[in-house]
C-alpha cells in the first residue's frame, strides 16, 4: 500500500498506546479515521485531538469480543466513508500468573479481546475490503494485526497472554498466505512489539463486569509487578513503533518488530524445536530476573 491520503483507516484500541499513535500518523498523512475502543473518555479525547488537526474521524465505543459490535463498526464505516483501505486489529489486554491459576474469566477475557477481536476484524473487514477492491481497479489495502514477541516466545507467568498472541501470529500468517493465493490487492502484517511503554500493563482498568477478576494469587501479583516495571522502563516508544509500522505497510513487509535484537531468543526457540531439545531457559541471559520472580513467589 503506497497511497494513504484520503484513504480510510480503521483502528481498534484506537484511544491509547499504539492505536492512538497509528491515528496521529494517519491524520498527518491525510487519512480518514475510524477509531474503536471500550474506554469512552479516552476515545472522546483522541477524537477531539484529531479533529482539531483537521482529520475526519468516526469514533465508536466497540468491544471487539462481540462480533455484532465489530459488524456495527464496519457498517458505520461504510455509511460514513464508503470504503475501507487500512485495518489495524490492535485492541489488546494483558493478564499474567502461573498458567494453572488463571480463572475461566481470565481466559475468556484475554482470548476474547486478543484473539477473537482479531478474528472478528479479519473475518468482517477482509470480506469488506475485497468488495471494495471489486469496485475500484486501483484499490490498495492492508491489514495489520497486533501480536507481540509473546507470540513467538513463551516466558513464564504469561501463559494466557502467550497463548492469545501465538494464535494471532498464526492467524496473521494464514491471512497473508490466503490473500496471496487469491491474488488480492491487500497486504497483511503482524506487529510483534516487545516491552514498549503503553497502557497494556494496566489493561485491567477496562476489564468488563462480565469477566470479573478473582483475588490475585502470588504469581499474578508478581507477574503484574514485573510487567509494570518492564513496560514502563522500555526505551522504544509507541510513536517509534507506529512510524515503523507505516513504513512496513508501504514496503509490504509482513513481520514488524520493535526490538529486532530479541530475535536471537526466537531463533533459539526455533532451534529447540528443530533439534527436538527441551525448551530453553528464557532467563539464561538474565538469571537475576528469574531469581527475583522466584523470590516474589516464595515471599507470599
Amino acid at each position: 500500500m503506497k497511497q494513504f491520503k484520503d484513504r480510510v483507516a480503521v483502528i481498534t484500541g484506537g484511544a491509547s498506546g499504539f492505536g492512538r499513535e497509528f491515528a496521529l500518523i494517519g491524520a498527518r498523512l491525510g487519512m480518514k479515521l475510524v477509531l474503536a475502543d471500550v474506554q469512552q473518555d479516552a476515545l472522546d479525547n483522541v477524537k477531539t485531538e484529531l479533529e482539531e488537526q483537521g482529520a475526519q474521524v468516526l469514533a465508536m465505543r466497540c468491544d471487539v469480543r462481540n462480533a455484532d459490535q465489530v459488524q456495527a463498526l464496519a457498517d458505520a464505516t461504510m455509511e460514513r466513508f464508503g470504503a475501507v483501505h487500512l485495518v489495524f486489529n490492535n485492541a489488546g489486554v494483558g493478564s499474567g500468573g502461573l498458567v494453572w491459576e488463571n480463572t475461566q474469566a481470565d481466559w475468556e477475557w484475554v482470548l476474547g479481546v486478543n484473539l477473537w477481536g482479531v478474528i472478528h476484524g479479519v473475518r468482517i473487514f477482509t470480506n469488506l475490503m475485497l468488495e471494495c477492491a471489486k469496485k475500484d481497479p486501483g484499490y490498495e489495502g492492508h491489514i495489520v494485526n497486533t501480536a507481540s514477541m509473546a507470540g513467538l516466545l513463551n516466558a513464564p507467568t504469561m501463559g494466557v497472554y502467550n497463548v492469545s498472541k501465538h494464535a494471532v501470529v498464526s492467524l496473521s500468517e494464514s491471512l497473508y498466505q490466503d490473500l496471496k493465493l487469491v491474488e488480492a490487492p491487500i497486504g497483511a502484517s503482524v506487529l510483534c512489539p516487545y516491552f514498549v511503554p503503553t497502557g497494556i500493563s494496566q489493561s485491567h482498568r477496562n476489564r468488563p463486569d462480565d469477566a470479573p477478576a478473582a483475588a490475585p494469587t502470588a504469581s499474578q501479583k508478581a507477574a503484574q509487578a514485573m510487567s509494570d516495571k518492564a513496560v514502563s522502563s522500555g526505551k522504544v516508544t509507541a510513536q517509534e513503533v507506529a512510524e515503523n509500522t507505516f513504513k512496513a505497510i508501504e514496503n509490504d513487509q509482513f513481520y514488524i518488530f520493535s526490538h529486532p535484537g530479541a530475535l536471537g531468543n526466537v531463533q533459539e526457540r526455533m532451534e529447540d524445536i528443530v533439534l527436538q531439545r527441551n525448551p530453553g531457559d528464557p532467563y539464561k541471559a538474565a538469571p537475576h530476573i528469574r531469581d527475583i520472580l522466584r523470590a516474589k513467589l516464595k515471599a507470599e
